[in-house]
């Protein structure tokens, strides 16, 4: 890869899964007088499964600490203001659950004889997780 193009990757990255269909990418990039940005990106895979929709926000080290506490003053008024009996740490169970079960079934494949059986409890999870809260499939490009 040529210099020009390198100052377009990532030097840090994370992924949020958020449901079956959206990821959430925060990554940190060089520019090339040698300064650090951060790009979040929302992907969504599509409806009719031809590819992916991103929206990208770029956000840049003079405005770091206020876009952090915004986003934390934000966050907080939602879970103690608007809605303080909800159980925000109940999406983190279902998601560490739905990943269990996507490890399980990709290290013990069924016999093709079990494979229409879905009476397994942790796929009635899986169910009421779809209405929720969607689950994630691995989004990579």
């Amino acid at each position: 890869m040529s210099e020009d193009n390198s100052r377009f990757e990532s030097v840090y990255s994370s992924k949020v899964r958020a449901g079956k269909r959206r990821t959430y990418f925060f990554d940190v990039k060089q520019t090339k007088g040698g300064d650090y940005y951060i790009t979040l990106t929302e992907s969504t895979k599509r409806f009719n499964d031809d590819g992916y929709e991103r929206h990208k926000i770029f956000l840049y080290k003079e405005d770091f600490n206020r876009f952090q506490s915004s986003l934390g003053e934000t966050i907080d008024h939602v879970k103690t203001e608007l809605m303080p009996d909800f159980e925000y740490d109940l999406y983190e169970k279902r998601q560490a659950e739905w990943e269990a079960q996507q490890k399980e079934l990709a290290d013990n494949p069924q016999p093709e004889a079990n494979q229409g059986d879905t009476s397994t409890p942790t796929e009635s999870v899986d169910t009421d997780k779809t209405d929720a809260v969607d689950t994630d499939d691995d989004i990579s490009w």
